[in-house]
């Protein structure tokens, strides 16, 4: 059987994968997983394609005797707000997150907000490819799609329910916004308003084509966005992806800091301010040792996950001992808030923070330890990959390793992350050192190890 869901939800190109008959089969499936009369909210970003999956995904919804509610175009977090403030039973969001224009996708989420666990994924694959219809009574179908309103204004009155809204708008903060001309131009303008920033937007017009950039936020993408902060003297930059889940921030000197850096902060921030949280976070693998590094002096815990959003919420979800959860891609999870990745509610932490300590964002960053990076991959096939793991497995057999996801090793002055692709035949290769010659070396030797003992 094949899979259908990736690290978080489906994806695919619209009219390849994504097609109305594809988007119906899922509709029942999904359905057919909620069960009969359960409430789901579905909602979506601005993918070309979208209306056509969420409107043939809805007949198959309601050939399986649910009711549905569209709150229209919005932000992934916005609608996982709305599913778990008013009491629905689940939801879907059609969003291909940061994948180019051409993807779309279906994210699927529980009562309480969250993506659907990853072993229940299975569930609604297993009713997808057996072709599941319950062929119900003439009687039974539900008459109409209820359309639900004003689910942005819950979400952003939500946020705003966080911070300290007058300490933030006292200090006339400049801003610049960068929305990826999809959903998040709906709500990051309206939030800054609402916190006295003086916003300059970019790309915060809606367009299924993302003229602007592409929608993933890096460094390659960002370069406009990294000139003008600088070009009008801004105190901070935020950059949403397509469904604006994830805010990449950039200082006030246009440098664009990567979400581990950004999630050690803001932990630190929120230990002092929610105090009746546990002082612990999780992170993905693929998070920098400088998380540990910082925070483990003061008195914070980090928990180690597998890489994916969902992996780490439901990691907090189960265990509820943490007050943040986070990705070095932007993906942020502020524990009193929800526990999902959350553009906005990053964006408003991190003025909040500014207004709480007097200091530059630059001047913050700065006091973080200084790594880094390269990044690298190597074509290889299953076996290929799980042989690399194992031999950089045998080289670092003294240091310490953690096994949850690949091989993650860490060093004194270094660490090294070997992780099989979750989506593609490769092997990842992760790694950062406090000089830029023994990263190189390390990460040369490791490929040079890789190929000489797995890919012949």
């Amino acid at each position: 059987m094949a899979k259908l869901f990736g690290t978080d939800g489906v994806r695919g190109i619209v009219g390849d994968l994504m097609t109305p008959e594809f988007s119906l089969r899922m509709g029942h499936a999904i359905g057919a997983y909620f069960g009969k009369g359960s409430r789901l909210l579905i909602g979506r970003d601005v993918r070309l394609g979208g209306d056509m999956i969420l409107r043939s995904l809805t007949s198959g919804l309601l050939a399986e005797g649910v009711k549905v509610y569209d709150s229209g175009l919005l932000p992934t977090p916005a609608l996982q707000f709305g599913i778990k403030s008013l009491g629905f039973d689940g939801g879907v969001m059609i969003t291909a997150s940061h994948n180019p224009p051409e993807y779309n996708g279906i994210k699927v989420i529980s009562n309480d907000g969250i993506e659907i666990p990853h072993e229940n994924e299975d569930i609604i694959e297993n009713y997808y490819f057996n072709n599941y219809s319950s062929k119900m009574e003439w009687r039974s179908f539900d008459n109409e799609v209820k359309i639900k309103e004003n689910i942005i204004d819950l979400y952003i009155d939500g946020v705003l329910s966080q911070v300290d809204v007058e300490k933030i708008a006292k200090k006339n903060f400049r801003v610049v916004i960068d929305c990826a001309n999809s959903v998040g131009s709906l709500t990051a303008p309206l939030l800054l308003r609402k916190l006295g920033v003086k916003a300059y937007t970019l790309n915060c017009n809606l367009d299924p084509y993302f003229p602007g950039r592409n929608p993933e936020p890096n460094a390659d993408t960002l370069q406009n966005t990294m000139s003008y902060i600088t070009l009008v003297k801004a105190d901070a930059g935020f950059a949403h992806d397509g469904d604006a889940d994830r805010a990449m921030v950039l200082d006030n000197n246009g440098r664009i800091q990567w979400g581990d850096r950004t999630g050690a902060l803001l932990t630190e921030f929120s230990t002092k301010i929610w105090k009746n949280y546990n002082k612990k976070t999780y992170t993905s693998i693929s998070s920098s040792n400088l998380v540990e590094e910082y925070l483990k002096p003061k008195g914070i815990e980090v928990g180690w996950t597998p890489v994916g959003s969902v992996t780490i919420a439901r990691e907090i979800s189960k265990r509820k001992d943490a007050i943040s959860g986070f990705e070095d891609n932007g993906g942020y999870m502020h524990v009193p808030h929800h526990i999902v990745r959350d553009g906005a509610m990053t964006i408003a932490l991190t003025l909040y923070m500014l207004s709480e300590y007097n200091e530059s964002l630059a001047n913050l960053y700065d006091k973080l330890p200084q790594y880094y990076p390269i990044k690298t991959k190597i074509t290889a096939n299953k076996e290929q990959a799980s042989c690399g793991v194992e031999a950089v497995k045998e080289k670092y057999s003294s240091y310490r390793i953690l096994t949850i996801d690949g091989v993650k090793v860490f060093g004194d002055d270094f660490w090294l992350l070997v992780r099989p692709s979750g989506t593609e035949p490769l092997l990842r290769i992760f790694g950062e050192a406090k000089s830029p010659k023994k990263v190189e070396e390390i990460v040369n030797d490791t490929v040079k190890l890789i190929k000489e003992k797995c890919i012949r």
